[in-house]
């Protein structure tokens, strides 16, 4: 059978023709700028490209009004930490010696819901090759996730499949998982979270940028071959609301092959390293059309692309699903004529596919594509890359003062019971059901990962030079407060990072949201964006890049407000930082509690558990604090004072002495009094800027002396025993007791959940 495609001249003949627009997720406004762009009705390709690249997911056409705000609050200082930035594929920052590191995270929440193998698998795959395309080896992967209630059906659906997709793809390729959050809770529980991060490492000179010029140079698509699958992803999937019964869209879901991607990466480094790149760009949501037109957008000239010359693996393809498909473990570079046959022979050498499919041309802003020998896309790539522009309504709901007022939570309850109620919850208990399936080790440069309170890896072997990341969020914090919320995520990853020792030096994101049409969404993204850009700046720390999801919800009802915000620093010798828990040796050591503690509970885990239901006001933060803490402890690194440290975030400080000792065995005597005069608040409290160090005993005393000196107030609260038991007022729990309820609860939900068959 022979494609018949909609021709640019058969659209000049039919003006009147009506065209699909609104399936494919455009307004009418929409669709009669198009027409005034082209100067005639859209061919079904050119509808196919606009309705994908002026999706919500690839043209955040409503959150650059808010987003600007990023780069309006960015000082020239913090700009001149980054070697590539926001609109990049990924965030680059040098960090010395000759080396940089890049980093983004990105989400793959809808698509993980329809299937969420492959829709958590090539999340993974994704976020990969935005790493790859920046001219970096990937060296580890982290996620963010978010479920509905651990008892509920279809998490026990959705999260084997989720971790297994997650597990299968970042194992296969290679790369250790180091570390993660992952949440539950009913706001999630028909939109859950699927946040993927990557970091990979390069020498600065190796920087590689998206653009296509030269007049005259090839424009060469490599990788897998070109097929049905995803098609409509970023527009059916990624740009508008779920509802009930949507888990079936499964032709919008990818299908990932690691091992393909695995050949991938290694030819881009020798393509890279031969030096016959120009530009590049991954092939990701939007596929060809994407990827080209992005290209073309970005370079001094015009494209010409001929679809007869892309490797297909279906038949009878049109031009229109052609471009659109989302194919994984695909590229596109632009390469100039001399290098073209080294190109191949390198691509031949790993047996990846390349084909020339086009041509950077002097058309400037003129981006032609052919198929079957007819034009069928003749448009500017600008206007195709930069789509609308909305400024959606947004106002303070007035529920917020109303939730604000229900911040009660019942503090009767004893100490220990409670305790041991917090570390058996969904929102405390051990995550190692999910991450011993993840691969943490591989590589050889992973010095700490899951537990840990941020993933640590070594960059460069002969110096020991290596990086620390944190990803942090708190649903429940942004939905009491956005600004607020935003805040606390980036001084809780800030935190994390700073406490092994290293320096924060940049920041990502990945703001997931409900609709932008809800103006009661608009408000909390904007507050969010507010919150995270100010922390940014009075932190003196750039934000690199981010991401946009909109559109988690199911129905008229919006996920929790989630701002996941991933924080990079540098430490100079990765031997020397910090662990999270003690040694299990014969030694005893002094706990001493840095920061201070109030009475704080809204948002909080103890909130969640008690049943008092969500509300009243998140923890402050004053990121001067934040600061003062990083620091004690980059001035505290290797000089052997701190045996180890451990951030105090959800549950408090009860969470932080249990997994700051469980591993060793060691109990405690705890003095509350020192913390707090409420004993109670003392151990569920989350108030922020606070970490928990231990200390040998005779160190303790200057320890404490340094903290001040640095303006960060410090106490001894207690030292550990070698019986295992935990000592506080007129109660005691065994460390053993409260390991047994926290190691149970995930195996009781899920042990019996069959990870679904990764074939679709």
């Amino acid at each position: 059978m022979t494609v018949h495609d909609d021709t640019v001249e058969n659209a000049q003949a039919t003006p009147d023709l009506d065209q699909p627009y609104a399936e494919l997720g455009l307004r009418d406004e929409e669709y009669d700028k198009i027409k005034s762009i082209l100067g005639r009705r859209p061919t079904d390709a050119e509808l196919t490209v606009y309705s994908v690249m002026w999706s919500e997911h690839c043209s955040y056409k409503s959150s650059k009004v808010h987003l600007r705000y990023f780069g309006e609050t960015m000082t020239e200082e913090m700009a001149s930490k980054i070697l590539a930035g926001i609109g990049e594929n990924a965030g680059v920052v040098d960090i010395g010696d000759g080396d940089a590191v890049t980093f983004r995270v990105e989400s793959h929440n809808h698509p993980s819901f329809v299937e969420p193998y492959q829709g958590a698998a090539t999340g993974v795959g994704g976020i990969v090759r935005d790493i790859m395309a920046m001219g970096a080896r990937p060296i580890a992967v982290m996620d963010q996730l978010r479920f509905g209630p651990a008892d509920a059906e279809d998490t026990k659906r959705v999260l084997p499949g989720v971790v297994h997709g997650i597990g299968g793809y970042g194992n296969s390729l290679g790369l250790p998982n180091i570390g993660g959050e992952t949440v539950f809770d009913a706001a999630y529980a028909g939109n859950p979270l699927v946040n993927a991060l990557c970091v990979g490492t390069l020498k600065v000179e190796d920087l590689k940028l998206a653009f296509a010029s030269g007049t005259g140079n090839k424009v060469v698509l490599f990788g897998s071959r070109t097929g049905l699958d995803g098609i409509g992803g970023v527009s059916v999937l990624g740009s508008a609301t779920f509802e009930e019964g949507e888990e079936r869209k499964l032709p919008a879901v990818q299908v990932g092959d690691p091992f393909a991607e695995k050949v991938l990466i290694e030819c881009c480094l020798e393509l890279y390293h031969a030096g016959v790149v120009v530009g590049i760009q991954d092939l990701g949501g939007g596929g060809l059309a994407c990827a080209t037109s992005e290209l073309a957008a970005a370079g001094d000239g015009g494209m010409r692309v001929n679809l007869d010359n892309v490797p297909l693996r279906a038949e009878n393809m049109s031009a229109a699903e052609i471009l659109a498909s989302e194919s994984q473990e695909r590229m596109c570079a632009v390469v100039t004529p001399e290098n073209v046959d080294r190109f191949m022979e390198i691509c031949a050498k790993w047996e990846v596919g390349a084909a020339v499919i086009g041509e950077v041309t002097d058309e400037k802003d003129r981006y032609v594509v052919t198929h079957g020998g007819e034009v069928v896309l003749d448009a500017p790539p600008s206007s195709i890359d930069e789509g609308p522009v909305y400024e959606r309504p947004y106002a303070r709901p007035d529920w917020i003062d109303e939730v604000a007022e229900r911040g009660e939570v019942n503090k009767q309850e004893a100490p220990s019971a409670a305790w041991l109620k917090m570390v058996a919850s969904p929102a405390l208990c051990s995550r190692d059901y999910i991450v011993q399936q993840y691969d943490r080790y591989v590589r050889g440069n992973t010095v700490q990962a899951h537990g840990a309170d941020s993933g640590v890896l070594r960059i460069n072997e002969e110096t020991n030079r290596g990086v620390a990341i944190a990803t942090d969020a708190s649903g429940r914090y942004t939905y009491l407060d956005p600004n607020q919320g935003a805040r606390l995520a980036l001084a809780e990853a800030y935190r994390n990072v700073a406490v092994t020792g290293a320096t924060p030096v940049a920041v990502t994101n990945c703001l997931n949201f409900g609709s932008p049409e809800n103006p009661d969404v608009m408000w909390q993204f904007r507050e969010a964006v507010h919150g995270l850009a100010d922390g940014a700046a009075e932190l003196n720390i750039p934000v690199s890049g981010g991401n946009v999801s909109f559109y988690n919800q199911t129905g008229e009802t919006p996920i929790l407000p989630t701002p996941v915000v991933g924080v990079l620093g540098v430490i100079d010798d990765v031997a020397k930082a910090n662990p999270h828990a003690v040694p299990s040796t014969e030694e005893e050591f002094s706990l001493v509690l840095l920061g201070e503690t109030s009475d704080e509970f809204g948002g909080s885990v103890w909130q969640d558990i008690s049943g008092a239901g969500l509300g009243g006001v998140p923890p402050k933060v004053d990121l001067a604090n934040e600061e003062r803490l990083a620091k004690f402890f980059a001035d505290a690194a290797g000089n052997g004072g701190v045996t180890a440290a451990h951030d105090l975030s959800e549950g408090g400080l009860s969470q932080a002495v249990f997994e700051m000792l469980q591993a060793s065995g060691k109990g405690a005597d705890l003095d509350l009094a020192a913390v707090h005069e409420d004993a109670f608040t003392a151990l569920f409290s989350e108030s922020a800027s606070r970490v928990l160090v231990a200390v040998t005993a005779d160190r303790a005393d200057a320890l404490v002396e340094r903290a001040g000196a640095a303006g960060v107030p410090a106490a001894v609260i207690g030292s550990t025993r070698a019986d295992g038991e935990l000592h506080f007022g007129s109660e005691q729990l065994e460390i053993a007791q409260l390991r047994d309820a926290w190691a149970d609860t995930l195996p009781s939900h899920f042990a019996a959940a069959h990870a679904p068959n990764a074939a679709v």
